[in-house]
């Protein structure tokens, strides 16, 4: 089997068959690169921050929840319409960037003002996991192994569906008590989460550079970054709940 078509990804974004068109086409010099998704990511990144020091800073009433919902629903058409119009990435990413972040500096802003000083907490510890796994991955510390790849594919997935029936369930008033409360086992649950979130970023890192080493077109330089937007979006959530569960056990 090739290299580019045994890949695999926990990010949704970043399926098995994200570079796979690509194998046998070539491109010349409009190819996509690693410091080339470095750039657009640090960009994406930027836009996500300004984007929610708006809504963190805004006197929270209805316009302030209003502009939560549209990041979050906004947020999410725009990753569908992204995933299937990949060459469309490099319009749609920056709107998903901006919309993310109005969605995130509201839901950090509600965090915060329960548990002060957690949001500076998340970010640090979102950062500094971000550049400790690419150390391990460069440093070939972690190997994604076909295994690693598809245990934390596994993982991922039940994840997702174990937040799909709770969100199911929460319409006929129940739900999953363990994702949201801060008994002992819920507390390892959102540290399982975190920690299978963070595994994400390495596959990411492994899919970018294989797709960099086919000499993908250009635009899935912004592909490549809205994957890395999603993983590092999840994980800073996540991060955040965990940090929101311990505090509140004080």
């Amino acid at each position: 089997m090739n290299r580019h078509l045994s890949l695999r990804s926990g990010n949704p974004a970043l399926s098995a068959s994200t570079f796979s068109p690509f194998a046998n086409v070539t491109y010349g010099d409009n190819v996509m690169t690693i410091q080339g998704t470095v750039n657009k990511t640090a960009l994406s990144l930027l836009m996500v921050m300004v984007s929610a020091s708006w809504t963190w800073g805004m006197p929270v009433d209805g316009r302030f929840v209003g502009l939560i919902a549209l990041g979050a629903i906004g947020g999410l058409i725009t990753a569908m319409v992204t995933i299937f119009k990949k060459h469309w990435a490099m319009y749609t990413v920056p709107v998903y960037a901006v919309l993310e972040g109005l969605m995130l500096g509201g839901v950090s802003r509600f965090f915060e003002t329960s548990y002060p000083g957690i949001v500076n907490q998340a970010v640090f510890l979102t950062f500094g996991t971000l550049g400790a796994l690419l150390l391990a991955y460069k440093s070939g510390l972690i190997k994604p192994t076909e295994n690693f790849k598809l245990g934390i594919f596994a993982a991922t997935g039940g994840i997702g569906i174990l937040y799909l029936i709770s969100f199911v369930m929460g319409f006929f008033g129940s739900g999953i008590g363990f994702i949201h409360n801060n008994s002992t086992f819920g507390i390892i649950f959102s540290f399982g989460v975190v920690v299978i979130a963070a595994l994400n970023l390495v596959l990411d890192f492994d899919f970018i550079e294989e797709g960099s080493e086919m000499g993908a077109p250009k635009y899935m330089e912004w592909y490549a970054t809205f994957g890395l937007l999603v993983t590092l979006i999840w994980l800073y959530l996540e991060i955040l709940r965990l940090l929101a569960k311990l505090r509140s056990r004080r």
